[in-house]
């Protein structure tokens, strides 16, 4: 598995050049770095955590998508160039999830399209994109 610490951390540092303060950047490194974990040892459901709670709420897991987690496991979380700035308090990820079926140990690669949305009175990143569509077929 490759690093991701490393381009999450360089694309942070970029990020402070637009940023108001380092205590910005410094949230959205830790954020990025935590929820990467999530995904990789921990599931989508503990991901979930990530996700704006108003977001949550709105499609919440189903029975049926917490049956689907339980057929795979992440092999890979590549994070590519790290998030780039998308507006006032907004930035932009595109990661590849790479996916093994517990069962047969088919490996299929998906693409999550993230958009994460910064809280300055919380001081708190929040994932507006939510969980990546498992299904996806490449």
């Amino acid at each position: 598995m490759r690093r991701i610490a490393g381009p999450v951390l360089l694309s942070a540092m970029l990020l402070l050049s637009g940023c108001a303060t380092d205590k910005r950047g410094d949230a959205l490194t830790h954020t990025m770095i935590a929820y990467a974990n999530a995904v990789r040892w921990d599931g989508f459901e503990a991901a979930q955590q990530f996700v704006d709670p108003k977001v949550r709420d709105a499609h919440p897991i189903t029975d049926l998508d917490r049956e689907r987690y339980k057929q795979v496991q992440v092999s890979d979380y590549d994070d590519g160039n790290g998030p780039i700035p998308a507006g006032e308090n907004e930035v932009r990820q595109i990661v590849q999830i790479s996916l093994t079926n517990v069962h047969t140990q088919a490996v299929r690669t998906i693409v999550d399209h993230q958009l994460w949305r910064y809280d300055p009175v919380k001081n708190h990143w929040w994932l507006e994109s939510g969980i990546p569509d498992i299904t996806q077929q490449n």
